[in-house]
């Protein structure tokens, strides 16, 4: 009997471990979050947090899947298979200002690549020097390429003659290589994406000619992460834990990127950890720690230069509706200053 008794205690004491186990993990909010592109480099900013459990201490269930294009991942955000996710601010604007009357518009809450990485990137031996060099020139990019939506506002600040410039469109994988051949002058693409892709063809970056955006009057904004308004709205704490674990990451990640790298192999062991270093280096020298992020603390804005930039995708992308900048940004749920200053000189 005595046998018994203890059996049935154990017994009973086990399920109420168990049951007592059950509230604790229901308190994990679970956050699916779409990137914008594959596990390259640039995603370690988001795969450290997961790994180092960074969001598990704030109590979030993190699922990181890779993206095919800033615009599919803006629209996955909107529909509500995903709640979070990372897109070119551009992309995330001229989803609402042409589609105004959409039930949910998903809203950018922290800045990450504070300048666009776009440039038009050319062979030396094609002579092109600068912008002005573009001029009656064959360009190629594909249709979606953030480059070459944007390109409108590159031409106007370097007086370009945009009705002489010839495009051709090709998908992504062909880009380079019909730079490469010879098949088009020059060719829009994110550096850190298009430089690196010459180089795995052969191409030296003695030999490339880098028209950045930036560096030539073009102050875009870049990458953002994103939140539905469904989360918004439901779960506005979840969205402070996810940003705070993320900037956390995003220190150490830029501390050690080669270190960081690990993370994004984990996620794809055929990557090539070299090439991945330097592309994540790149990322954080021409896109993260900039001159201007630094003005403006990682993660934040500019709300003159925000405006500027929903003006000029308006005209550019040629919305069904102007775009206004209140509706896509909310920096409320941005971490401290103090905990966002992890830029370093």
């Amino acid at each position: 009997m005595k046998t018994l008794f203890r059996r049935l205690f154990a017994t009973a004491l086990a399920a109420g471990s168990l049951a007592a186990a059950v509230p604790a993990a229901a308190q994990e909010t679970r956050i699916k979050f779409q990137l914008d592109w594959r596990f390259e480099g640039p995603a370690a900013f988001f795969l450290a947090g997961k790994a180092k459990g960074y969001y598990q201490q704030e109590k979030l269930d993190v699922v990181v899947d890779a993206g095919n294009g800033s615009g599919n991942a803006v629209n996955r955000v909107a529909s509500g298979a995903y709640e979070m996710g990372f897109a070119d601010l551009a992309a995330l604007m001229e989803f609402v200002g042409n589609n105004p009357a959409a039930p949910s518009k998903p809203v950018a809450v922290m800045m990450v690549y504070n300048n666009t990485p776009a440039a038009v990137l050319a062979l030396k031996k094609s002579g092109i020097k600068s912008p002005a060099d573009l001029n009656g020139r064959k360009l190629g990019a594909p249709v979606f390429d953030a480059g070459r939506k944007a390109f409108p506002i590159f031409a106007k600040a370097n007086g370009l003659n945009l009705p002489s410039i010839n495009w051709t469109a090709m998908d992504p994988p062909l880009r380079e290589t019909m730079l490469a051949r010879g098949d088009v002058d020059a060719i829009t693409g994110f550096t850190f994406t298009s430089l690196l892709n010459l180089n795995a063809r052969g191409v030296k970056d003695e030999d490339v000619v880098v028209l950045s955006y930036p560096d030539y009057g073009v102050k875009l904004y870049g990458n953002v992460i994103i939140a539905s308004e469904d989360l918004i709205k439901r779960n506005p704490e979840a969205i402070r834990a996810f940003l705070r674990a993320f900037t956390k990451a995003a220190r150490d990640v830029i501390a050690d990127p080669d270190g960081a790298i690990r993370f994004v192999k984990e996620r794809d062991g055929i990557i090539d950890e070299a090439l991945e270093k330097r592309r994540l280096r790149l990322a954080i020298n021409t896109a993260i720690a900039t001159a201007d992020a630094r003005a403006e603390t990682f993660g934040d804005i500019n709300p003159a230069r925000l405006a500027l930039m929903a003006s000029q995708v308006a005209d550019a992308f040629q919305t069904k509706t102007r775009i206004d900048p209140d509706r896509i940004w909310n920096g409320s749920f941005l971490p401290t200053k103090d905990q966002r200053n992890i830029l370093g000189k």
